[in-house]
């Protein structure tokens, strides 16, 4: 397993960029509402990535990455393990610079496929908890 690149996490963090949060609704109990609206307060762009497709703190959400117009460049995921490969498989596809999988988020196969691929991978941490460490 490679450990997460310091240099990286803050290079995401501080870089205005648009965040595809995949697992993100309208669920203001769930993690992924919080950390999306953190992501906002950053200045990233957010686009709520559910099969419900919910408009999410004023962001048109969409069923799948694949329907995102326009460029993506981080894909952050919030679904569980069992489902990442196939989110980080799509962030690979759509051309994402990176991808984020979430505390408790973990395909070791995947993450090797993505960083294979070009992608930074940050995985098993929360933007929002980095952030903090990082005064942000």
């Amino acid at each position: 397993m490679t450990p997460n690149d310091a240099d990286a996490i803050t290079h995401l963090l501080e870089q205005p960029a648009r965040w595809a949060v995949v697992g993100l609704s309208t669920n203001t109990s769930r993690a992924a509402h919080g950390v999306a609206a953190y992501l906002q307060r950053l200045g990233h762009e957010i686009v709520p990535v559910h099969p419900r497709a919910e408009t999410v703190h004023g962001a048109q959400g969409y069923a799948r990455l694949a329907d995102v117009p326009g460029p993506v460049d981080v894909v952050d995921v919030f679904v569980n393990s069992a489902r990442a490969g196939e989110v980080v498989d799509q962030a690979v596809a759509i051309g994402a610079s990176a991808v984020w999988l979430q505390l408790g988020v973990r395909d070791e196969a995947a993450e090797e496929r993505a960083r294979a691929a070009g992608l930074v991978v940050v995985a098993d941490t929360c933007p929002k908890i980095e952030g903090s460490r990082r005064g942000l």
